[in-house]
């Protein structure tokens, strides 16, 4: 049941990650939890498959939709930047004729477009640099303005409703369901990125490895990022649609060698950008999958499988 060349893969339960330690989480200051107040039944945290791919929801009062992308134009700091891009999770800009970049993001303002084609206003309260193995993975602290009252809340939060970092990734995901294509497919948008919460699918993704902005041996990990966000969530259609609970084990396994496969464990499926390319019955499926007929499982484990379009594949215990 294994394929050629190397492997490698990462254990994941529980928001814990086994190769690249504990996620650093700043915690709010007492003025800002004090607005920190529950608004939402998934927020984030230690959601391992959640439901939602980037695990939160802005879901106050008058916000009950996600924040689907942040636009590059119109950011501002004091004044409006002349243009914004990113390089890896580094924001870059200019300013008044001037490059500005990382920490100079401070206080920054951005607008965010929520799922229903609102606009929200964004602020950077933190910027902190990457450290180790992941100098290269920059997070930032990111609240919204609510509109009625003009209090600031996190746009990400952990499952106690604290505060958490954000990645900053080009592109943007669609988070609609039973769509397939479509539904969690990644679009490589030039005018906006996305804040990924720390703890969800994305930034996990990048956490384990599988930084988009990254290669290895020349090849780009853009493609496994996304194959990952499909496999965290069991997304096995590739409609957006998760199949799994929270806190369910699973390990990932390439031929690259980003990660080792450490667990002896049984084939669950083979996955690309589009879902998985084949499942068996050993998987974490919490309901009927809709595309169980179509996608063949008599094929899966074959030793070519790497070098035939699979990126990942997932077993479980």
């Amino acid at each position: 049941m294994r394929a050629s060349g190397r492997w490698c893969g990462v254990v994941v339960a529980m928001g814990v990650v086994a190769c690249g330690g504990e996620v650093p989480v700043e915690r709010l200051g007492e003025q800002e939890a004090t607005l920190a107040v529950p608004n939402g039944t998934n927020l984030n945290g230690t959601n391992l498959n959640g439901t939602n791919l980037n695990g939160t929801n802005l879901n106050g009062d008058k916000l009950s939709q996600m924040l689907v992308s942040v636009d590059y134009a119109g950011a501002k700091h004091a004044r409006t930047f002349d243009t914004v891009w990113l390089e890896g999770s580094v924001l870059h800009g200019r300013f008044r004729g001037r490059h500005v970049s990382g920490l100079d993001f401070r206080y920054t303002r951005f607008t965010g477009k929520l799922g229903n084609g609102q606009q929200v206003e964004l602020r950077v309260d933190a910027v902190y640099p990457g450290s180790g193995t992941d100098q290269d993975v920059w997070t930032y602290r990111v609240t919204y303005r609510e509109p009625t009252k003009g209090h600031w809340y996190p746009i990400c939060r952990d499952a106690n409703g604290r505060g958490v970092d954000a990645i900053a990734v080009a592109g943007r995901w669609d988070y609609r369901e039973g769509l397939p294509g479509v539904g969690g497919a990644k679009y490589d948008d030039a005018g906006s990125f996305t804040f990924a919460c720390e703890g969800a699918a994305i930034a996990k993704c990048i956490r384990y490895g599988y930084k988009p902005w990254a290669s290895v041996d020349g090849m780009s990990l853009a493609r496994h990022h996304q194959a990952c966000t499909r496999l965290l969530r069991a997304d096995y259609c590739g409609d957006g649609t998760s199949h799994t609970v929270n806190g369910q084990w699973v390990n990932i396994v390439d031929a690259l060698g980003v990660q080792r496969d450490t667990e002896n464990w049984a084939l669950e499926a083979e996955w690309d950008t589009q879902g998985a390319r084949c499942f068996t019955d050993h998987d974490r499926a919490s309901a009927p999958v809709s595309c169980q007929e179509t996608r063949t499982q008599t094929q899966c484990g074959m030793p070519d499988a790497f070098s035939t379009g699979t990126l990942l594949r997932s077993e479980t215990p």
